[in-house]
């Protein structure tokens, strides 16, 4: 496969499709420097993104929690969305949208007068985890933390948020991990890098409160299914002692769909019952 900047294709940058290798920025872009940057990451199913108005509703909702209003509606990010996947002839597909501030007349902290750009990228994508998705995931556990939300917006999909969580995963993968699991600032399990996490313990769900992480998407998909069976969910600060005494493990998100976890450092779960049928319940809850 070619690098993500050597491709054939379209990408739709500001309003219309441009060639996938002329969609460039300039080095003194404001998001480059100081992260002034949000994002969405969607998968299309069958010609249909799944919960693709819900994703573009929080791409603006980052925006404003990071000051950054915005220049296209919910309506037109759709609209960009359906374009970019007709012009690239896929129904199977990873979506990106993103935007950030652009270079213009400020090149310090503040950037206020520069523009607003939007952009979205589709290809195609399999398994996140790869054969982790059947097999169950090994997760190292990180040595960073998520950070309080008093010290950075927490409830908005900001790509700077994502630094730490790329130092765990470069990190995990040196060991021979998928990924790796976070602690909150408090010492509460938190999430995964890119993940939302769920243990299961005598047939109930157990997930931490995302009041220090993102309320994933797919997260909220996940508990409305379990709790449509009637499985009881628990949204709860979750100690590191109990993981010991988890049986099942699973990690959801856009990317990683529902993952099976098998081990967590020196801790290991079965890839159960309950995390293969929402595995495979939510397959075809995103197909349908």
């Amino acid at each position: 496969m070619a690098g993500y900047d050597d491709r054939d294709g379209k990408i739709w940058m500001d309003g219309k499709l441009v060639e996938w290798r002329e969609a460039k920025v300039h080095i003194l872009t404001h998001a480059l420097h100081y992260a002034s940057s949000v994002f969405e990451g969607e998968r299309c199913y069958n010609g249909k993104i799944f919960k693709s108005v819900e994703h573009s509703e929080r791409l603006r909702r980052s925006g404003e929690l990071l000051d950054m209003p915005l220049p296209y509606t919910v309506e037109e990010i759709e609209a960009a969305k359906k374009a970019t996947l007709e012009a690239n002839g896929l129904t199977d597909a990873y979506v990106r949208a993103l935007a950030w501030r652009g270079a213009g007349e400020d090149m310090g902290v503040a950037s206020s007068r520069n523009p607003i750009r939007v952009a979205v990228a589709v290809w195609s994508w399999g398994n996140y985890y790869g054969d982790a998705k059947f097999k169950g995931a090994k997760l190292d556990i990180s040595k960073w933390k998520r950070p309080s939300p008093e010290t950075i917006p927490s409830a908005a999909k900001a790509s700077g948020l994502y630094m730490i969580c790329t130092m765990s995963k470069h990190a995990a993968e040196a060991k021979g991990c998928s990924d790796a699991m976070m602690f909150d600032y408090r010492g509460y399990v938190a999430e995964a890098t890119g993940a939302n996490i769920f243990f299961v313990k005598d047939g109930e769900v157990h997930t931490p409160l995302p009041d220090a992480i993102l309320n994933g998407i797919t997260r909220q998909t996940v508990i409305g299914m379990l709790r449509d069976k009637g499985i009881k969910v628990h949204e709860r600060y979750i100690e590191a002692s109990e993981l010991e005494g988890f049986e099942q493990c699973w990690l959801t998100g856009t990317a990683a769909e529902v993952t099976p976890v098998g081990r967590i450092g020196d801790y290991s779960f079965e890839v159960g019952a309950l995390t293969r049928e929402i595995a495979t319940d939510y397959e075809k809850l995103v197909r349908a």
